[in-house]
Order: structure tokens, then C-alpha cells, then sequence
């Protein structure tokens, strides 16, 4: 009577677990835009960049971010470039939005240690609002720094007590986030 007890126990948690995880996936909304002339299915590798004036979390939830981010486009047969001086096809930055509704305004155009920022090059203005909880990605062109794709992701970054259970729902929501990525190309 007791294994059929414990079977059964760990199979409603179980249950539970996957209710848990639908229902993150159910609450997180994503929504995308990209620019329409550009065959986005070209890029095959990227590279990290730091947007100027973005808001930052901890190094861990950075690495967390990163590395959903990573998990997901590798799949999709995506390749991190080894180094910022390796070539790539696209650069990526996210934002997030994690203690209030922020204004994201600018990233400089130029190369700098770290990421964008000086280094001469070209500015770029922008101004859009996050909402609390929510992850931004984009892709941007190398050469000329416009915006080729951008999704958000909101109700992503409402940690738990469990550090385990917040990259999971992380991974689901950039899972979603980068669903449609990358969308056919029009003509």
C-alpha cells in the first residue's frame, strides 16, 4: 500500500509541477516586430553587445538571461561568436524592466570595451516603455546598428523563493519569446 501511495503522491506532484509551468508559459505574453526587408533566416551567428542606459540586473539573473537566451537560439542553429572580435550577423542585447516602468532612450553606435557606447560611430534614439517583469531581446545589424528584430516577453522576471524554478519559467519564456524566430521573410 505504501509504493502505491508514493507513486501516487509523486505523480499529482508531478502534476502540479507541469500545471505550474503551463501556467507560467499561459501568463507570460510575448509580442515581436522585425524589419520586413531584411531575410532575418540569414543570421547564423551573433554576438553580445551591452545597450548604453539599459537597466541591469545581478550578475546572476544576467547569467541566467544569457544563457536562456543562448539555450534557445542554439536551437534554432544560431552561433555565439567566440569573441567581440569575431565576425557575426547580428548583434543582441536585452532589457529588462525589473522594479518600474522605464523609459529606454539610446544606444551609441561606436565600439567600446564592454559594448556599445564610444568609440565614435553612429548614434541611435529610441524611446519605448517596459513594463514591470519584462524581458526585451533584439537583434541588431552590425554594420549599420538598426534594430532587425524585437521581442518582449512580460510576466518573465517575478522571481520565486526558488532560484531552480526561476530559470525554468526563464527558459519557457524565452522559449515563447523566440518561438516565431525568425519570421519568413517577405517579398
Amino acid at each position: 500500500m505504501r509504493n502505491v501511495r508514493t507513486l501516487s503522491l509523486a505523480a499529482g506532484a508531478m502534476g502540479l509541477l507541469a500545471m505550474g509551468l503551463l501556467a507560467a508559459c499561459a501568463t507570460t505574453e510575448t509580442r515581436y516586430d522585425y524589419d520586413r526587408r531584411v531575410d532575418l533566416s540569414k543570421i547564423k551567428t551573433y554576438r553580445w553587445v551591452v545597450l548604453e542606459g539599459a537597466e541591469r540586473p545581478n550578475q546572476l539573473t544576467d547569467n541566467a538571461i544569457r544563457e536562456a537566451i543562448d539555450n534557445t537560439l542554439a536551437r534554432k542553429g544560431l552561433r555565439r561568436a567566440a569573441s567581440e572580435s569575431d565576425p557575426a550577423d547580428a548583434l543582441v542585447a536585452y532589457q529588462i524592466s525589473l522594479s518600474q516602468e522605464q523609459q529606454i532612450t539610446s544606444y551609441g553606435g561606436g565600439y567600446g570595451y564592454g559594448g556599445w557606447g564610444w568609440g565614435g560611430g553612429m548614434e541611435t534614439a529610441t524611446t519605448s516603455t517596459i513594463h514591470i517583469g519584462t524581458l526585451v531581446f533584439d537583434f541588431y545589424d552590425p554594420a549599420s546598428k538598426n534594430l532587425l528584430w524585437r521581442g518582449q516577453a512580460s510576466k518573465t522576471l517575478s522571481p520565486s523563493k526558488d532560484p531552480d524554478k526561476n530559470r525554468e519559467r526563464l527558459q519557457i519564456a524565452v522559449d515563447k519569446l523566440l518561438e516565431t524566430f525568425p519570421p519568413p521573410p517577405k517579398t
